[in-house]
């Protein structure tokens, strides 16, 4: 899934994918109408990518989250966002069983429960979308891992730079107006 591209924008529902950039802001597309529209530099944007979930030890990006719901709702639909506290919050304990209970809200199980929905409906959440790319080459084989020894490069001997002269300008040629004006003679 690549979730690089796919953004939230404050005040405005759903998720939208960035098009293209514009000199004073983007072209973005609503994930699940396609309808494109612009938006200013001025938008507060968050892109999905960047986002993650607390955990008692450490963050988890969101798109591993959203491939622990994808598994445990077999890549269907999950829970709507408009369910209890109790079944958002049993619901994330299904999807990330160490979630830090302080630091996650229901607010926050909502939206993600909601933008989950938003990309499986939009077709973003398949088996195959969480599939990591392996290298390929150029003709489309997957790449063998190499192990090249190098030598370190010998450093080459600094090479002096010619000094430069230093020259001060006199009072009196600073003083001394330029002439735009030539002679005619």
């Amino acid at each position: 899934m690549l979730l690089e591209k796919i953004i939230s924008i404050s005040g405005k529902p759903g998720l939208y994918k960035l098009v293209s950039q514009l000199r004073n802001g983007f072209i973005i597309e609503d994930v699940t109408s396609k309808k494109k529209v612009s938006i200013g530099n001025s938008s507060q944007v968050s892109l999905l990518d960047n986002i993650a979930m607390f955990t008692v030890d450490k963050e988890v990006p969101l798109f591993e989250v959203f491939e622990n719901i994808a598994k445990n709702f077999d890549y269907k639909e999950a829970i709507g966002h408009k369910s209890s506290d109790a079944e958002l919050k049993e619901f994330m304990t299904a999807s990330l069983p160490n979630y830090d209970k302080e630091r996650v809200y229901a607010s926050d199980i909502k939206k993600l429960a909601q933008w989950y929905n938003i990309l499986q409906k939009a077709g973003y959440i398949t088996p195959e979308s969480f599939i990591k790319a392996e290298p390929e080459t150029l003709d489309g084989e997957p790449a063998e891992e190499v192990s090249i020894e190098t030598e370190a490069p010998k450093k080459a001997p600094k090479a002096e730079k010619p000094a430069t002269p230093k020259v001060k300008a006199t009072s009196a040629a600073k003083a001394a107006p330029k002439s735009t004006h030539t002679k005619k003679g």
